[in-house]
C-alpha cells in the first residue's frame, strides 16, 4: 500500500529535526543527524518522497554554488597552489583508491570488477565535498580567510573537472549554443539594475533565485553543460555588485533548508549491508591520507603549517560528486547498484569523522604545531605571514560594527588604534579610506604570539561569528593577555557564554540597539537646539 504523502512529509521533517537536534546535543554538526535521519527513513519504508527531496537537494546545491560565486575571487583559481594542488592530489588519490578498491574485489567483501571500473570508483573518491567544506567555513565565519579561499578554489577546480567528466560520460558534445554563454557577460548591467531596484524584501530573494536557477542553472542545462556550473558562473558575474552580501544573506535560509534535503537524500538512497558497511569503514581509514596529502602539498607552496592544516581538514571528506559518478555508472550499466549505496556510506562516514576533526582543528594545531611546523619551507607565502602590530587598541572584525568602533576609538586614541580582519577585500577597501587595518585571523595562535601582551590595553572582538569570538578569547587567555576584552553578541545566550569565558564587556547588539537609538536621537536634538517639553497629567 502506498504511504500517504502527508505521512512522508511529516516523517522526514520529524526525523530531520530530531536527529539534527540530537547531533547538536552531542557537539556534532546537525548535518550528521540529517544523514542518519535519511537512513532511518529508508529503513522505515518512507521513501516515497525521495524524488521531491532530490529536487530540493539539487536546488540547495545550486544555491550553494551561486553564493560561492558571489564571494569568489576568480583570479585565485590561476594561482599554482590552487590548480597544481588540485591536479596532483586528484591523480594520486585516484590511483591509490582505485588500487585499494580493486584489491577488495579479490576478497569476499565486494564483487569482482575490472581495473577500468575500479579506476572510475577511485576517481569518484578523489573529490572533496563542496557542501561540507562551505558549511564548515560559513559556521566558523572563515569564508574570506586564506585557508577558506584556498579550499574554495580547489573545490571549484574539482567542479570544473566534474563538468568535463559528466559531459564525456553523457556520450554527447555540448550544443553549439554553449559558445554563446560568454554573452551572459553582456547581461551583467541588466542584472545589476535588477539588483539595484529589487528592494530589501521578498523581491530581492526571488531575484536571487531567478538569477541562480533560471539565468545560471537553466541556461547551462539547455546547452548540455552541468547546471550547477551555471549558477556558479552567474554568481561570479554578480560578485562585484555592492549588494551581493545582502543577496547572499537573504538566500541563506532557503539554502540551509534545501541542503537539509540534500543530506537526507544521501541517507534515503539505500541501507548498507554488513559487507558494504565494513568497506565504508575501511574507506574511512583513508581520510587521514586525503588530509595528509593536502597538507603536504599546501606546505610545499609555502603556506604556514596552520593554513595547510585548516585547508587539508576541510578537504579531507569524500564528495557528493561520488554519488553522481556512481549514479551515472549505474545508469550506463558500468556499475552494480551496490556501488551507489557504498558511496553514500563512505560519504556519510567521512562526514561523521570530518565534523569533529574540523570542530577541534584549533586545539589540534595548538597541540601538534611544533611537529607540523617541521613541514614548513624556509620561504613564506606573501599572503600567509603573521603580523606584529604596534597599537594600544585592537579591533577584530571590521564589518559595520567593527568599523564604527574603530572610528569612535580613533577619536579618543589617535594613532594607537588598529583594525584586523581575515577578509583581504575588506582590508583593501578600508585601507583606501586611510584606516589602519591589517589582514589577520583572531583565531590564529601564531598571530597572538606576535602580540606583546604588555603593550595592548584593550581588544574588541566584533566578529559576526560567535564561535570565532569565543576561540579568540581562549587564545588570548592562553597567551597571557591581561588587558580588557570587549566583545559583541547577537543573542542573550551568546552574551552569557562570553561573560563566562571572562570577557569584561559584552555588548548585546539586538538588546542595546533601542537604547543606542534613543541616545542618538537625544544627542541630535540637543545639537540642533530642539527643546522638547512633555507634560504628564
Amino acid at each position: 500500500m502506498e504511504t500517504p504523502l502527508w505521512l512522508v512529509d511529516a516523517g522526514w521533517l520529524t526525523f530531520a529535526f530530531l536527529c539534527g537536534f540530537l547531533a547538536r546535543l552531542v557537539k556534532l554538526p546537525p548535518l550528521i543527524g540529517f544523514l542518519v535521519a535519511g537512513f532511518a527513513l529508508h529503513a522505515l519504508g518512507l521513501r516515497q518522497g525521495g524524488e521531491a527531496l532530490q529536487e530540493l537537494a539539487d536546488l540547495g546545491v545550486t544555491l550553494l554554488l551561486f553564493t560561492i560565486g558571489l564571494k569568489l575571487d576568480l583570479k585565485s583559481l590561476v594561482r599554482k597552489e590552487i590548480w597544481l594542488t588540485t591536479t596532483v592530489h586528484m591523480v594520486a588519490s585516484t590511483l591509490v583508491f582505485s588500487t585499494f578498491i580493486y584489491l577488495l574485489t579479490l576478497t569476499p567483501l565486494l564483487d569482482f570488477i575490472n581495473p577500468s571500473t575500479s579506476l572510475l570508483i577511485g576517481f569518484a573518491l578523489s573529490f572533496s565535498s563542496t557542501v561540507f567544506a562551505i558549511k564548515i567555513l560559513e559556521d566558523r565565519g572563515e569564508l574570506g580567510s586564506l585557508h577558506g579561499i584556498t579550499a574554495v578554489g580547489i573545490l571549484v577546480m574539482q567542479d570544473i573537472v566534474a563538468v568535463v567528466f559528466l559531459t564525456i560520460s553523457a556520450g554527447k558534445v555540448p550544443s553549439l549554443w554553449a559558445f554563446a554563454l560568454p554573452l551572459l557577460f553582456f547581461l551583467r548591467p541588466l542584472l545589476f539594475k535588477l539588483l539595484d531596484h529589487a528592494g530589501h524584501g521578498e523581491l530581492l530573494t526571488l531575484g536571487g533565485l531567478f538569477m541562480a536557477v533560471v539565468v545560471g542553472s537553466a541556461s547551462f542545462e539547455l546547452v548540455g553543460l552541468k547546471p550547477d556550473l551555471g549558477a556558479l558562473a552567474v554568481g561570479i558575474l554578480l560578485s562585484s555588485h555592492p549588494r551581493v552580501k545582502e543577496l547572499s544573506n537573504t538566500l541563506l535560509g532557503f539554502k540551509n533548508l534545501f541542503l537539509v534535503a540534500f543530506f537526507l537524500s544521501i541517507g534515503i538512497s539505500g541501507l548498507p549491508s554488513t559487507k558494504i558497511l565494513v568497506v565504508g569503514l575501511l574507506l574511512g581509514l583513508f581520510i587521514p591520507f586525503k588530509a595528509g596529502l593536502f597538507f603536504f602539498l599546501s606546505s610545499r607552496f609555502d603556506f604556514r603549517a596552520r593554513t595547510a592544516l585548516f585547508t587539508a581538514l576541510l578537504l579531507s571528506n569524500y564528495s557528493e560528486f561520488g554519488l553522481i559518478v556512481a549514479a551515472v555508472g549505474v545508469k550506463n550499466g558500468w556499475l552494480d547498484p551496490q556501488w551507489l549505496v557504498l558511496t553514500a556510506v563512505a560519504l556519510t562516514i567521512s562526514f561523521v569523522l570530518g565534523a569533529p576533526l574540523n570542530s577541534s582543528v584549533y586545539s589540534l594545531y595548538k597541540r601538534y604545531k611544533d611537529i607540523l611546523k617541521k613541514f614548513e619551507t624556509d620561504r613564506k607565502h606573501p599572503a600567509d605571514t603573521p603580523l606584529a602590530i604596534d597599537a594600544d587598541v585592537l579591533i577584530f572584525g571590521m564589518g559595520r560594527v567593527g568599523s564604527g568602533a574603530y572610528h569612535q576609538a580613533v577619536k579618543n586614541f589617535p594613532d594607537r588604534v588598529a583594525g584586523v580582519d581575515n577578509n583581504k577585500d575588506t582590508v583593501a577597501l578600508l585601507g583606501k579610506k586611510d584606516m589602519k587595518v591589517y589582514l589577520g585571523d583572531a583565531a590564529d595562535i601564531d598571530f597572538w604570539e606576535k602580540i606583546n601582551p604588555d603593550q595592548i590595553s584593550c581588544i574588541s572582538l566584533c566578529m559576526s561569528n560567535h564561535a570565532a569570538n569565543c576561540t579568540a578569547v581562549k587564545q588570548l587567555q592562553q597567551g597571557g593577555f591581561t588587558g580588557y576584552i570587549a566583545a559583541t553578541a547577537r543573542y542573550e545566550d551568546e552574551a552569557r557564554e562570553l561573560e563566562k569565558l571572562g570577557v569584561h564587556i559584552v555588548y548585546d547588539i539586538y538588546a542595546n540597539i533601542g537604547a543606542a537609538y534613543g541616545q542618538y536621537i537625544r544627542r541630535q536634538l540637543l545639537e540642533t537646539g530642539v527643546n522638547l517639553q512633555i507634560n504628564v497629567t
